[in-house]
């Protein structure tokens, strides 16, 4: 939550039950009587205090590493366990999903039509697409990396995926890393404007999971998690659509150039060298970003060349 987001009863039972603490002792921290949660733990009042929204904010923002894991995983818990809308919806879409035929990877379609794009929420026209419904994997690159030759991620010890990151989206991988996979599974990267509207919908919601900040959704910085985690772990912030982790985990590159390479011509050669490479847009924030940073409709971009361990990417194909 992290001072942004509004509390639910539910999650506040889950950080009291991640916490492994006592009501009475809890509801000490938060500020409030025994009786006050257990109104808000069983659903009874929905009102919460701005001041006690801190205080839960705090509560969790200072909680240790093992807790914050533990309340994430019973967030999406709550998810799996139906108990969110948007699961619901997921279930009902499965039946649309398809496989790629290169790369085996699970995507769904975004359809023809308008969509609400950036911070100013402008009407954008998207066609029909394909979008892989989880980021490329550490296990999906070293597919790649075995049947082309490519150069494996630098986090990867003697050039090996470990059996531990098969399912976190793959890191260290450069714009042109990134292409390269695209092109071999057939398929390219997506444009800001596909990635956004399958982060978004149609209507331009702030957040996959809609308008509420709430950073327990996704693996930010203010997750305390400090590392990547496996792509599907994140059930309670599925996009309308049914595409995970568009918000942290991972930032991911975009076919969308925001500046062009700057080339030189040498006096004796006739070929341009480049002496700036081109700059891409990513999307999504990181474990390694602040909550604020992660609304799908912020811009952020970056040089070709850079690589980081908090940088990755997805795929979309026409349908």
């Amino acid at each position: 939550m992290s001072g942004v987001g509004r509390w639910t009863g539910a999650e506040v039972k889950a950080l009291r039950t991640a916490l492994r603490e006592n009501s009475r002792d809890f509801a000490s921290r938060v500020g409030v009587s025994q009786r006050n949660l257990v109104l808000w733990e069983t659903g009874r009042t929905k009102r919460i205090r701005p001041s006690n929204q801190e205080a839960l904010d705090t509560v969790l923002s200072t909680a240790g590493a093992p807790a914050q894991e533990r309340f994430a995983a019973l967030i999406t818990a709550q998810a799996a366990a139906a108990e969110d809308a948007r699961t619901e919806q997921l279930l009902r879409r499965e039946a649309q999903y398809t496989k790629s035929p290169r790369d085996g990877k699970l995507m769904v379609p975004v359809e023809a039509g308008i969509y609400l794009a950036g911070p100013t929420s402008t009407p954008i026209w998207v066609d029909e697409y394909l979008i892989d419904v989880y980021p490329t994997t550490n296990a999906d690159y070293q597919r790649f990396v075995r049947a082309t030759g490519h150069p494996p991620p630098q986090h990867w010890p003697d050039g090996e995926c470990p059996g531990s990151i098969y399912d976190h989206p793959v890191v260290w991988v450069t714009w042109h890393d990134a292409a390269a996979y695209a092109a071999w599974a057939g398929k390219t990267l997506p444009t800001s404007e596909q990635w956004e509207k399958a982060a978004r919908g149609d209507k331009g919601r702030a957040y996959p999971w809609g308008d509420a900040p709430t950073a327990a959704k996704c693996n930010v910085l203010d997750s305390g998690i400090g590392r990547t985690t496996p792509v599907g772990r994140y059930q309670s912030g599925v996009s309308p659509y049914g595409v995970y982790d568009l918000c942290g985990n991972t930032w991911e590159w975009c076919a969308t150039q925001t500046k062009p390479a700057v080339m030189s011509v040498p006096d004796d050669s006739a070929e341009p060298i480049e002496v700036e490479p081109a700059r891409y847009e990513l999307k999504g924030s990181a474990f390694t970003s602040p909550f604020v940073r992660a609304a799908p409709a912020l811009l952020n971009d970056a040089s070709a060349t850079m690589l980081d361990n908090d940088t990755g990417f997805r795929c979309v194909s026409s349908s």
